[in-house]
C-alpha cells in the first residue's frame, strides 16, 4: 500500500479532556487498524514550576485548552472515527457539513517549534516580575513576608527584595521561585 498523505488537523475537545480524547483515539485507530491513515496526536503542553511545601515542582499545563492535533489523512471513515471520540466536539475549520480545514505549515511549525522550545528550555522562565512590583515570600527563611522589589537580576533568576522585618527594612535575595505576586 502507497503511503497515505497527512495533513495537520485541530480537532475541538472538551476542555480538560484532552488526554482522554488522544488516549481513546490511539485504542480506535489500534482496534479499527488504521494506523496507516495517522501520524502524530499531540496535545500542545508547556512546562510551569510552582514551589510546594520548599520543593520546587514542575507540571504539564496545556497552553491550547480544548485543542488535541491530529496528523492524519481523513479518508473513508477516518473523519467518523475522530468525531466519534467521546468529548469530541468536532473539527476546528470546519464549515457545516463541509471538511474541516488542514493547518497551515506555518501554523504547524509554529505550535510544533513551541513544544520542542519547551521542552528544551524548561528551565526557562519568562520575568514575571517588575522593580517597584509588591510580593510575597513563599518560600525560605522569610515565608509569608511582603516586600517591594528592588531590583531583578534576569540571568540568576533572582530578585532583590525590601522586606519589613520587626518594623526595619531589610533587603534580601530571592529566587524567582521563593516569591508569588501579591495578589
Amino acid at each position: 500500500m502507497e503511503e497515505v498523505k497527512k495533513r495537520w488537523y485541530v480537532v475541538r475537545a472538551i476542555s480538560g479532556k484532552e488526554n482522554m480524547v488522544k488516549e481513546y483515539l490511539e485504542m480506535e485507530i489500534n482496534r479499527q487498524k488504521l494506523s496507516d491513515y495517522f501520524g502524530q496526536i499531540l496535545i500542545p503542553t508547556e512546562k510551569v514550576f510552582q514551589i510546594r511545601n520548599g520543593k520546587k515542582i514542575s507540571k504539564e499545563k496545556t497552553f491550547l485548552p480544548g485543542y488535541v492535533l491530529v496528523e492524519t489523512a481523513l479518508v473513508g471513515e477516518v473523519p467518523h472515527v475522530i468525531k466519534g471520540v467521546p468529548n469530541v466536539i468536532g473539527f476546528l475549520g470546519a464549515e457545516k457539513h463541509g471538511d474541516p480545514l488542514p493547518m497551515r505549515k506555518s501554523e504547524v511549525n509554529r505550535i510544533l517549534g513551541k513544544v520542542d522550545e519547551l521542552t528544551e528550555n524548561e528551565e526557562e522562565m519568562k520575568i514575571p516580575f517588575v522593580v517597584g512590583e509588591s510580593v510575597k515570600v513563599v518560600d525560605g527563611p522569610f515565608n509569608n513576608f511582603n516586600g517591594t522589589i528592588e531590583e531583578i537580576n534576569e540571568e540568576k533568576k533572582k530578585l532583590k527584595v525590601m522586606v519589613k522585618i520587626f518594623g526595619r527594612k531589610n533587603l534580601v535575595e530571592l529566587s524567582y521561585m521563593q516569591v508569588d505576586k501579591e495578589s
